[in-house]
């Protein structure tokens, strides 16, 4: 165990954890009539706005997204650029046997009953697992569902089941990419998915034997088939939902489904009035105040900024209110800076926690359903991280100083001020050569010019590159030395963010306190 970890005992948590993790509300009681019952997950459903359980009661789900287990995504676990680039580097290192080991491993370990029954422990209900469909899904032989898959998340549902966690699943990586950004896997910054009826039908299908799998399953509190879509065309995004929801009802009418709004889950403005049965619809809402934005001021928490962020989440949220059906946030949270690279790290955190708080606040005020990004990773943005001193971070510390310096992550670098003299001149002496009526033609709209280079020359080419340097950080290694790097990411040897933790904590409770008040 690491030294600062903070241990967790299954048998000290006991019923306390179903307690906290269930904060039911009958619909339709006043607001301060709450329900705490002590049970098992129930098969949940929509109705009107609000979610509900098989007795009626309202149920609010807080949780967190589970990202950089069965997606591995590379500011998560620190390697540059695309998933499937990753592995394929590794596996030419280190020998496609061992590869699939230390990957095998650093799934069995990223989470666990110890880590179940943590996030129990805090009050919250429900896990968001995105998984890469190319768990299901080997493109040298797409017809063929590779059974793997639903044993990686069946593993999960159980754990989740046994300490009464709902989980959503969130297909994050389709074939061909359904947006621009390196965490659908596509290796390119175009989402082809739109252009190749092929991949349409390839997702439907595997939808249709996900919801034939998971029929009836009360731990599952829903399916959310598409995440962060981006079709530069809208239409044939509200066209796949008609299409999937009606291929999944087909098996499984009883499951919810989270419906992503377009453009990274943040416009709803093309889709169509007849909202979809049985469905939650979900937006994104991260702030710009959360993020490293040079020039930009802390927040502090001012009326103006507040102001600010309620105006953004409102737009996101527009379009369920106007329906009536139920809000899912199904991703946000700030980032949070490192005490061994700022000084000044203290006071910026405190700050982002000032952010989330009131965003949490935001989302109370409506009864939204909520998923953070993210539960774990190396120490940029989770409520858990590994540690520092070891030695999976002592290993690829350099590495990543080096990633940070180059600016290949787009999630993950703080400061990319290192490139700004390669990269500005360069960019400026391209964006002069284009007519200045398409310098903002290409999708998203609100990507500058550089914005779209930058996606092009270093998050993928630059970033495939030095993904061949970060592997060989990994030659020679054995079985057990491969075994004990991926230990690393158990959460007996992590560090936990308290601060966030808290946070969350407390707005997991928050109902419950508020009832007995009121009682």
């Amino acid at each position: 165990m690491a030294p600062h970890a903070e241990a967790v005992n299954h048998d000290l948590l006991g019923a306390s954890v179903i307690l906290k993790s269930h904060r039911t509300t009958k619909v339709g009681a006043p607001s301060d009539v709450v329900v705490a019952t002590i049970q098992p997950c129930s098969l949940l459903r929509v109705q009107g706005d609000k979610i509900v359980n098989e007795n009626d009661e309202l149920v609010i789900l807080k949780g967190a997204g589970l990202g950089g287990q069965l997606n591995m995504e590379n500011f998560i676990t620190g390697y540059p650029g695309h998933e499937h680039e990753h592995r394929a580097a590794m596996a030419e290192v280190l020998g496609p046997e061992k590869a699939q080991f230390f990957f095998d491993k650093l799934i069995e370990y990223f989470f666990t009953d110890v880590d179940a029954a943590f996030f129990a422990s805090l009050g919250l209900n429900c896990i968001r697992v995105p998984f890469n469909y190319r768990h299901f899904i080997d493109d040298q032989n797409p017809s063929v569902l590779r059974q793997e898959g639903f044993r990686l998340l069946d593993r999960i549902i159980e754990i989740c089941g046994r300490h009464n966690l709902y989980v959503i699943l969130d297909l994050h990586a389709v074939p061909g990419g359904q947006n621009q950004d390196w965490h659908s896997d596509s290796g390119i910054a175009k989402a082809l998915f739109w252009e190749h009826r092929v991949f349409q039908d390839q997702v439907v299908s595997l939808w249709e034997a996900i919801a034939k799998h998971y029929v009836g399953n009360p731990v599952i509190a829903g399916y959310n088939p598409l995440n962060e879509p981006a079709d530069p065309l809208h239409y044939r995004l509200t066209d796949f939902y008609v299409r999937v929801e009606k291929a999944i009802r087909a098996v499984d009418p009883e499951h919810i489904l989270y419906i992503d709004g377009n453009t990274y889950a943040m416009d709803f403005s093309h889709f169509p009035p007849e909202v979809l049965p049985n469905a939650v619809y979900a937006c994104h809402d991260y702030a710009t105040f959360g993020f490293p934005i040079p020039g930009q001021a802390p927040y502090t928490g001012t009326e103006v900024q507040k102001a600010k962020l309620l105006k953004s989440f409102n737009r996101k949220a527009d379009f369920m209110r106007r329906h009536g059906v139920p809000i899912w946030n199904g991703e946000f949270g700030p980032v949070y800076a490192s005490t061994a690279t700022d000084p000044h790290a203290d006071i910026t955190n405190s700050q982002r926690y000032t952010l989330l708080q009131e965003q949490l606040d935001i989302y109370a005020a409506s009864q939204i359903n909520w998923s953070i990004w993210l539960y774990k990773d190396i120490g940029y943005q989770g409520m858990v991280h590994v540690d520092p001193g070891s030695k999976y971070m002592q290993l690829i510390a350099p590495f990543l100083s080096k990633k940070q310096h180059l600016g290949l992550d787009f999630w993950g670098c703080v400061d990319k001020s290192g490139v700004q003299n390669t990269y500005d001149p360069f960019i400026k002496a391209l964006e002069e050569q284009i007519p200045e009526k398409f310098r903002t033609r290409k999708y998203p709209h609100v990507w500058t010019f550089g914005r779209h280079v930058e996606r092009v020359v270093r998050e993928c080419l630059m970033s495939e590159y030095l993904g061949w340097e970060f592997t060989e950080l990994f030659r020679g290694l054995e079985y057990e030395e491969l075994d004990e790097l991926a230990a690393c990411f158990k959460l007996e040897n992590c560090l936990k963010r308290e601060g966030l933790n808290e946070i969350l904590r407390r707005d997991a409770q928050r109902s419950m306190t508020e009832t007995s008040k009121g009682s």
